[in-house]
């Protein structure tokens, strides 16, 4: 009976975790995927082993039975009792004989899952998942900002697809099922999108709150007044204190980006002052500057 070694065909260690099996697994199938390799013999069997070793290895329980047999496993009692269990349950596989071509498979795989017996039934044998896809969607920080469309294409066919509003840089969503077709009858792979988010605002963005600088100039700020300053969606006035120090931050409430999910929600807007001091004094303006430093002198 052949044996595979199935952390060899996805080029991991032993030690790997179910993260490093699951990256593996991914740039492997790709790689050798039917439907990149028309007419390749070599990369659909590939690609079959790759499947096998990603059954086994990605399932907690089939990896420790992997692990346990190894290279003896055909020496083990209870695998030769479920071997004989699976030749009951299928008895054409005693038939096949000599007459049964070579395998794709390791025979440790066959006997565990029933490749072969689902074979010579004349069934479709094991159906693979197919490969996932992925994109990657360039938005502006206003176009999340509120909730928008967007209509993909991938492989010639249109996506129709809604963003919702506070969709952050480089976060990625999946929509199930819009992958590439499985074979033998497997299941569709997934799609899998990256929203990368440019801004072109004068905000910067942390998580839910936004942050913007306001110039003032020094007679606002010596005296108090209003201001007028702009958010994401609408302009709002602030009273801005008598003897307002440059740096000074003001809070305003529910004024930042809307929350992923959570409609009717927001973070806030902080607002620091930047104090501008007046160039190009005139005459006057210098002689009155003078009369008030004599004064707090």
């Amino acid at each position: 009976m052949a044996y595979i070694n199935y952390y060899k065909i996805l080029g991991i260690e032993k030690s790997a975790t179910e993260s490093d099996i699951k990256k593996a697994y991914r740039k492997m199938a790709r790689k050798y995927h039917p439907d990149l390799n028309p007419n390749d013999k070599e990369a659909e069997t590939k690609f079959k082993q790759i499947n096998e070793a990603n059954e086994v290895l990605s399932h907690p329980e089939n990896r420790k039975k992997y692990d346990e047999y190894g290279k003896d496993w055909k020496h083990a009692a209870d695998f030769e009792k479920a071997k004989q269990q699976q030749q009951t349950q299928n008895p054409f596989q005693q038939q096949s004989g000599g007459n049964y071509s070579e395998s794709d498979y390791s025979d440790f795989f066959e006997s565990m899952f029933g490749g072969r017996g689902a074979s010579s039934r004349g069934g479709s044998g094991v159906g693979f998942r197919g490969q996932d896809y992925n994109a990657e969607l360039q938005l502006d920080l206003k176009e999340v900002y509120t909730t928008t469309k967007r209509t993909l294409t991938i492989n010639a066919k249109n996506i129709r697809l809604t963003i919702p509003a506070g969709v952050k840089n480089g976060q990625q969503i999946k929509i199930k099922g819009q992958g590439g077709e499985g074979t033998n009858g497997g299941p569709k792979g997934d799609l899998f999108i990256k929203f990368s988010i440019a801004n072109s605002t004068e905000f910067k963005r942390n998580r839910n709150d936004l942050y913007k600088t306001v110039d003032l100039n020094l007679y606002t700020a010596m005296l108090g007044g209003e201001l007028t300053v702009e958010t994401l969606d609408s302009k709002v006035k602030l009273k801005v204190k008598p003897e307002t120090q440059n740096g000074t931050k003001v809070k305003l409430k529910g004024k930042g980006f809307p929350v992923y999910k959570k409609e009717g929600e927001f973070g806030d807007l902080y607002i620091t002052y930047d104090l501008k001091l007046p160039t190009q004094l005139t005459t006057k303006e210098k002689e009155l500057f003078n009369n008030l430093q004599n004064l707090r002198s």
